[in-house]
C-alpha cells in the first residue's frame, strides 16, 4: 500500500518545471552570486504604489497576479532577506495591504504582495539606481474586471504539483519504526507572529529539532523533519513525505495566537469529518489556508479510493491517532501547560494520510504572554519535547506488547 520514492525522470522534471518562465535575458556576472536584499520600502503615490528592496545584485524577476485573495507573486532566484521576517506584515499603504517574502522553494525565492484592493503590474524588475542595485514593484489600481482578465491570462502552472524530491532518512538495518516530524509553516509562510516579533515557523522548528535529537537518544525510533530549514513546503508535500518514509507517527507542531489573549496551553488535535468544537473548526480552516499565503491557490486533495480495505485502515488508523493523541497529553501534564480542552479534532488536510497515524501538537499560543515566555525559553522546550519523545516511546512500547499479545486483546477501540 506504500508508494516508492519518484524515479529519477520525475525528479529531473520537477527540477525542470521549477525554473519556469523567469525572463530571458543576458546573465550578468554578479547572478551567480549570492544575493541579499537588505531592506525595503513602500513609496505611496497618487496614482501608484511602489515595494522597493535595497539589493547586492540584479536577479531575474518574474511577477504575475492571483485571485481569491488578490495578491501579486514575485519570483526570484534564491535571495537572502537579510532583514525583520515581519516588517510588512502591516502597512498604512491604500493599494499594498501587507508583503512577505523568503525561501519558496529550493533555489528560489518569493515575494507575496496581498493588495488592498484590485491593482495591475506597471513594474517588476531589478535596476541600477544612485544607491545600488534595487528590486522595484509598481502597482496601480485597476478595474475588478481588468484584474480577473490578467489572472486568467497569466494563469501559471503549480510548481508543486508533480512529485518532489523527497526528504530521505538515514537507512537502518534496524525494523525500529519511523516517526516524522513536521515543523509548521516556513520560508515565506510564516504563520503567526507574537507580539514582540516572534515567529510561529522559528518557534516550531526549535521545538522540532529538540525532539529529533531526544528521539534519536531514545534510540527506539527512526526520526525525520519534513523541513529542516526556513523554507516554504505545501500541505500535501508534508504528507507525502510521512507516507514515502513509511512513516509509523507523524506529527505536525505550530504554535498559533487567538483573539482570546488569555486562552493558553498545549492542544492535541486528530483528523475528523466534523470538528469538535467551534475553536478546532476555525483553526483547521486557518491552517488549511496556509498554502495560500505562499501565493498558491488552493485545492481540494482527491479523495483515496474508498473501498473495504481503505475504510478499514483509515478507521484503524485514526484509533491509534487517537491513542496516540490520549498518551501525548497524559504525558504533557507533568509540563504543566495544557489547554483546559487539550483534546480536539477536525478536518486538517495535514492529517488526512490514511494509513499514517497523525497528530497535530499545538504547543501553546503566542498571543498568550503565558504561553508566549515558555514558548521562547530553552529550558521548558528542552522539557517539552522530553516529555513528547516519552510519550512516543510509550506509544511504540504499547505496541510492542500489542504484537505479542493475543490477537484482538489490545486493538484500539
Amino acid at each position: 500500500m506504500r508508494r516508492g520514492p519518484p524515479s529519477l525522470l520525475l525528479s529531473a522534471a520537477f527540477g525542470l518545471l521549477l525554473a519556469w518562465r523567469l525572463p530571458e535575458r543576458p546573465v550578468a556576472a554578479e547572478e551567480h552570486k549570492e544575493i541579499s536584499a537588505l531592506a525595503a520600502r513602500i513609496e505611496g503615490l497618487s496614482d501608484r504604489s511602489r515595494l522597493i528592496f535595497d539589493l547586492t545584485g540584479l536577479p531575474p524577476v518574474a511577477a504575475h497576479p492571483v485571485a481569491n485573495p488578490p495578491r501579486i507573486i514575485v519570483d526570484l532566484p534564491e535571495t537572502l532577506f537579510r532583514m525583520e521576517a515581519n516588517a510588512g506584515l502591516s502597512t498604512s499603504d491604500k493599494l499594498i495591504k501587507s508583503y512577505r517574502y523568503g525561501t519558496f522553494a529550493p533555489g528560489r525565492s518569493r515575494v507575496v504582495i496581498d493588495l488592498a484592493g484590485p491593482a495591475k503590474i506597471l513594474k517588476a524588475d531589478s535596476e541600477v539606481a544612485v544607491g545600488g542595485p534595487r528590486l522595484v514593484i509598481e502597482l496601480a489600481p485597476t478595474s475588478a474586471a481588468h484584474f480577473a482578465a490578467t489572472v486568467a491570462e497569466q494563469a501559471r502552472p503549480q510548481p508543486f504539483d508533480p512529485p518532489s524530491p523527497t526528504p530521505q532518512a538515514a537507512q537502518s538495518p534496524t525494523d525500529k519504526p519511523m516517526v516524522v516530524i513536521d515543523p509548521g509553516h516556513g520560508g515565506v509562510d510564516m504563520g503567526a507572529t507574537g507580539k514582540n516579533g516572534e515567529l510561529e515557523k522559528d518557534v516550531v522548528i526549535e521545538f522540532a529539532r529538540a525532539l529529533r535529537h531526544k528521539i534519536e537518544d531514545a534510540g527506539r525510533a527512526r526520526v525525520l523533519l519534513t523541513r529542516d530549514r526556513d523554507t516554504f513546503l505545501p500541505l500535501a508535500e508534508r504528507v507525502r513525505i510521512a507516507r514515502e518514509n513509511n512513516a509509523s507517527l507523524f506529527i505536525s507542531i505550530h504554535a498559533d495566537t487567538l483573539a482570546a489573549t488569555a486562552v493558553e496551553g498545549a492542544t492535541v488535535y486528530t483528523v475528523s469529518e466534523r470538528a469538535s468544537d467551534a475553536v478546532a473548526a476555525r483553526m483547521a480552516e486557518k491552517e488549511n489556508l496556509a498554502d495560500q499565503a505562499a501565493g498558491l491557490e488552493s485545492k481540494a486533495e482527491a479523495e483515496e479510493v474508498g473501498d473495504i480495505l481503505f475504510e478499514l485502515t483509515r478507521r484503524e488508523t485514526r484509533a491509534y491517532s487517537r491513542q496516540f493523541s490520549h498518551s501525548l497529553i497524559s504525558f504533557w501534564k507533568e509540563v504543566g501547560a495544557l489547554n483546559k480542552n487539550p483534546s480536539r479534532s477536525a478536518g486538517f488536510v495535514v492529517l488526512k494520510a490514511f494509513d499514517v497515524p497523525s497528530v497535530l501538537l499545538e504547543l501553546g499560543y503566542l498571543s498568550s504572554d503565558k504561553d508566549l515566555v515558555r514558548l521562547t525559553s530553552q529550558e521548558w522546550r528542552e522539557r517539552a519535547a522530553q516529555k513528547t519523545a516519552d510519550a512516543i516511546d510509550a506509544y511504540f512500547s504499547a505496541h510492542s506488547r500489542e504484537a505479542r499479545a493475543p490477537a484482538g486483546s489490545l486493538r484500539p477501540q
